[in-house]
């Protein structure tokens, strides 16, 4: 099985800083697109992300599986689905203590990527990980994924000469990418 690993904020929604309301939760440009096609290409989606939110006390796992359960059954009417949803409530700064730590799942290590592997039997050379930092690229990487892209969508990217992956305008930006591929 291939899978594209998808950071969430600023790749699938637009980045708010520390998201966990529905209200404000928006996609970023033609993101339904993107994910549609990536699905017609055959890959199966997991979301890795980072949500260093909840151990800084901003919200609850609770905030965030909620959030997550109306976004999956928003792109649900569109026929897309989630393999997984990984997350790493951990941050070194916390201030709750149950998720004030280091943790191998916490990009740019890779925990997150080898634990869907074991999970599923993904061949990580025939994967992608599309994400808006390069922690998102480095952790994929690391994992073994075939290919990178870091989108524009989200922070800030700053173009240097020599890198291992492909920069972006958004998600629906890859999915044109990987169609022209296919087409030539």
């Amino acid at each position: 099985m291939k899978v594209a690993f998808l950071d969430r904020d600023g790749v699938i929604n637009k980045e708010v800083g520390y998201l966990f309301r529905i209200e404000d939760f928006e996609y970023t440009e033609n993101c339904v697109k993107g994910l549609k096609a990536l699905v017609d290409y055959g890959f199966e989606l997991i979301i890795v992300s980072n949500q260093a939110g909840i151990a800084k006390g901003l919200y609850s796992v609770n905030d965030f599986e909620r959030l997550m359960s109306w976004m999956t059954s928003d792109l649900a009417r569109y026929g897309i689905k989630f393999k997984d949803i990984l997350f790493c409530p951990h941050h070194q700064d916390g201030v709750v203590q149950e998720y004030t730590a280091k943790c191998k799942f916490r990009k740019p290590l890779p925990g997150m990527f080898f634990k869907a592997r074991d999970l599923y039997g993904i061949d990580m050379k025939s994967s992608i990980v599309i994400g808006d930092k390069l922690t998102d690229i480095h952790a994929g990487k690391n994992a073994g994924v075939g290919r990178a892209f870091l989108v524009e969508s989200g922070h800030v990217v700053t173009k240097i000469a020599h890198r291992d992956y492909e920069i972006v305008k958004n998600l629906f930006e890859v999915s044109k990418l990987l169609t022209d591929e296919i087409m030539s």
